[in-house]
Formats: structure tokens, C-alpha cells, sequence
């Protein structure tokens, strides 16, 4: 009998547990789905953007940076990570393309409290932060990454260079160049935009707007992808919980079985006994 209870106390411990992440991985579905709408207008918002100062380096090709890549000696790297866990190697993974920037030596700003967990010894580490769990929350990160990075240039001789190392929303790690901004090719027009503020204002605000729609696009990409390895994670292992489960199930009939076969025998030899001493 106590047996039988051991398992039938594993299998409610076990039920419970499978509800939780069952709940869990219908919480990341839902962000998954809420993500793909966020991107697509954020998408749309940076290539504007992106649109826009093509066509403005294009008549005013002074204020593109002279600083090529991998020419500065410390480029600042944003490194997204996870605030959360069960999301297999989505951590792991960021930590090994920093360590393929080798020998370049970045100074890191990680967000994710998994992931800076992991860089506590890590060198260049300048900062770290929360990251976000779910979309609403992207907006209040990027105002306290925001404060961070104007804090890290103050306490440097300034950078040009700004770069964020993070998952897309297909999974893989990708590095994205922020500054000096990099657009794509403008269609050719003949005359030079109308401004209404001088061209050096005009830039550091659009510098601006352009870090304010591009940095909420790579943290919904990456949550997007934490959420994808999370819910892949949390199939997995309710496959295995349910064999696991089924196997104690089987386990607990089967033990069942043999209480009920001793019990019909106790009855019997009991029955018998009985016969004998009325004989």
C-alpha cells in the first residue's frame, strides 16, 4: 500500500507541475503571435526612417562617419539576452558569437538577467540591466538602456560605434550596426530634401527617432525567438512528463492489481477457515 500512495503522491506533484508549463507555453504562444504584429509595423517605422536619411547622406555626405568597422579600439555592444529561463541555449548562443568577436575586446551592455549571470567575469562587461518579459515592457528597458549608454559614453573618451548582438526572429544570432548609421540605397532625387531645422540638428534628432524604432525592433525579434525556444522547450518536456506520467499510471494499476489479488485472497482463506472451524 504505501507503494501505491508514493506513486499516486508523485503522479499529483507531476500533474501539477505538467499545468503550470502547459500554462507557460500558452503564455509564449500568445507572445509569439503578439510579436509578429509588433514587428511588422516596427519594421515598416525603421525602414521609413532608414528611407529618410538615405536620401539626406546622399546631399550631405559630410555627416557619414569616417569610422569603419573594426577600425575603433572599443565598440560598445548591446547584448540581448533572456530575463527568464527554460529557453535552452538562447543565452549560450549569445555568448559564443561575443566571444568570436575575439580579437576585438567590445565593451558590453547585456540585458537579460540570465544572460548577465553567465558574463559576471567576463571582461568589458560595462553594465547591466532587466531586460523585458513580455512587450509591454519593452518601452521602459529601452528608456533605462537609453540612460545607461549616455552614462558609459559619459564616463569614456565618446564612441562612434554601437552594436547590438541578438537573436532574429528566425532563432539565429545576428549583429546589428546602429551607429554610424548605415542605411540602404535611396532612390536618386534631383534635389536635396527641404529642411526645416539646420542639417546638424536635423541628424542628431533623426540619429535619435532611428534608435528609438530600430532598438524595440531587435528586442521583439529576440523575444519572438526566446519565446519560440521556450515553447519548443516546454513541448519537450511535456512529451517527456506525459510518458513519464503515463509509465506511473501504468505502475499504480498495476500495483492496484495486487492489492486487489491479496485481498481476494485474505477473503478466501478467511472463508475458508471459517468452514474448517464450523466443521
Amino acid at each position: 500500500m504505501s507503494r501505491r500512495a508514493d506513486i499516486e503522491r508523485r503522479l499529483r506533484r507531476l500533474d501539477e507541475i505538467a499545468g503550470i508549463m502547459t500554462a507557460m507555453k500558452t503564455l509564449a504562444l500568445i507572445e509569439t503571435r503578439k510579436f509578429s504584429r509588433f514587428m511588422a509595423h516596427q519594421r515598416r517605422l525603421v525602414e521609413s526612417i532608414e528611407a529618410a536619411s538615405s536620401d539626406f547622406l546622399k546631399f550631405y555626405p559630410s555627416f557619414r562617419s569616417s569610422v569603419a568597422p573594426g577600425q575603433e579600439e572599443s565598440p560598445v555592444y548591446i547584448l540581448i539576452g533572456s530575463e527568464r529561463g527554460f529557453c535552452g541555449d538562447f543565452n549560450e548562443a549569445i555568448i559564443t558569437s561575443v566571444a568570436a568577436l575575439r580579437p576585438i575586446r567590445p565593451r558590453l551592455v547585456v540585458v537579460g538577467r540570465r544572460l548577465a549571470s553567465k558574463l559576471q567575469d567576463y571582461p568589458g562587461v560595462e553594465a547591466w540591466l532587466d531586460g523585458p518579459n513580455v512587450a509591454e515592457e519593452v518601452r521602459p528597458v529601452l528608456s533605462e538602456l537609453m540612460m545607461v549608454l549616455h552614462r558609459v559614453r559619459a564616463e569614456s573618451a565618446g564612441w562612434k560605434r554601437l552594436n547590438v548582438l541578438s537573436h532574429d526572429s528566425e532563432g539565429g544570432v545576428a549583429s546589428h550596426i546602429l551607429l554610424p548609421m548605415m542605411p540602404a540605397e535611396a532612390p536618386a532625387f534631383a534635389y536635396p530634401p527641404r529642411l526645416n531645422l539646420d542639417p546638424t540638428s536635423f541628424f542628431a534628432e533623426l540619429t535619435e527617432h532611428y534608435l528609438f524604432a530600430k532598438l524595440p525592433a531587435l528586442f521583439y525579434a529576440s523575444l519572438m525567438a526566446e519565446n519560440r525556444q521556450r515553447l519548443e522547450h516546454m513541448e519537450n518536456a511535456l512529451r517527456r512528463m506525459d510518458a513519464k506520467i503515463g509509465d506511473l499510471r501504468r505502475k499504480s494499476n498495476a500495483l492496484r492489481q495486487e492489492e486487489i489479488v491479496e485481498e481476494i485472497e485474505i477473503i478466501l482463506l478467511s472463508a475458508d477457515s471459517l468452514l474448517t472451524d464450523q466443521n
